[in-house]
């Protein structure tokens, strides 16, 4: 299960939207999130599901990366649905029933919403190297330096998070491996008995994670870090013309979802 968690991990590759600046894909991530939440009816949510099928196209990330995505929170999904489900008011399916057909088609439209915001998200740490995310948050974020605001050191603590998210994943399954050739069941039993078996792996776990931290510190500090005052990058951002032009392409996709949502598609 743990294996299947793909949150933060990077897929290097040379496709044109690996190749796309990673502000550029930022703001392209905004425009997706804006233009989803403006999805009302089976056309708009058509439009979403090609855009994002395109784009996935385009950067060859293989739809059972996606799927392991995804994965970790069919709980959520399904809990949203059956909430959908029982609690939408309309024509019931069958007379004396408390499931609407209004409520199966809110359920549906609810499910892939969630499915295309975590796709669509994901995307961008698939495609972004983490020090290009850092670099690109920084810049876009630059203005609030103005209001005294940590931009860097906000963004630098982003972009470890997001690195050591796989680390501490791939330790935990290690942890878990460890305490199953042990004897420990962590698959049968209620609820609170599957809890308990979880305590002896926490232990472990909260040890490697503050010996990384204090190791990563030690490497800064040595190496002199002191924030973002004073420093340089060794690859400049260049906005270049594919990245214009896949900002128009987004906003004119955001455009046509407004456009859907006034007339009522």
């Amino acid at each position: 299960m743990l294996r299947d968690v793909t949150l933060g991990q990077y897929f290097p590759g040379n496709t044109v939207v690996h190749r796309l600046d990673p502000r550029t894909k930022i703001l392209l991530v905004v425009i997706y999130i804006v233009a989803l939440f403006q999805a009302q009816s089976w056309i708009g949510y058509g439009l979403v599901t090609l855009v994002t099928l395109v784009c996935m196209a385009l950067s060859k990330i293989k739809p059972s990366s996606m799927f392991k995505g995804v994965k970790p929170m069919l709980f959520i999904i399904v809990l949203t649905a059956l909430l959908n489900i029982f609690y939408t008011e309309g024509t019931p399916v069958r007379p004396g029933w408390i499931i609407t057909w209004e409520g199966i088609a809110r359920a549906v439209q609810m499910m892939l919403r969630i499915i295309l915001l975590i796709s669509g998200t994901f995307l961008l740490t698939y495609t972004t190297s983490p020090i290009a995310l850092t670099d690109g948050l920084e810049i876009l974020l630059s203005p609030l330096k103005k209001l005294k605001v940590p931009v860097h050191e906000m963004t630098m603590m982003m972009s470890m998070a997001l690195r050591f998210i796989p680390t501490l994943i791939a330790e935990t399954d290690k942890i878990m491996s460890a305490q199953k050739a042990r004897g420990a069941d962590f698959e049968t039993g209620s609820l609170i008995q599957r809890a308990k078996a979880l305590l002896p792996i926490l232990v472990p776990l909260f040890v490697s994670a503050f010996k990384r931290a204090d190791e990563l510190a030690v490497a800064m500090e040595s190496r002199c870090y002191h924030g973002g005052e004073g420093r340089t990058r060794m690859k400049q951002l260049v906005m270049r013309p594919r990245d214009y032009i896949a900002l128009v392409l987004g906003l004119l996709f955001l455009a046509a979802m407004i456009v859907l949502k006034r007339v009522g598609l």
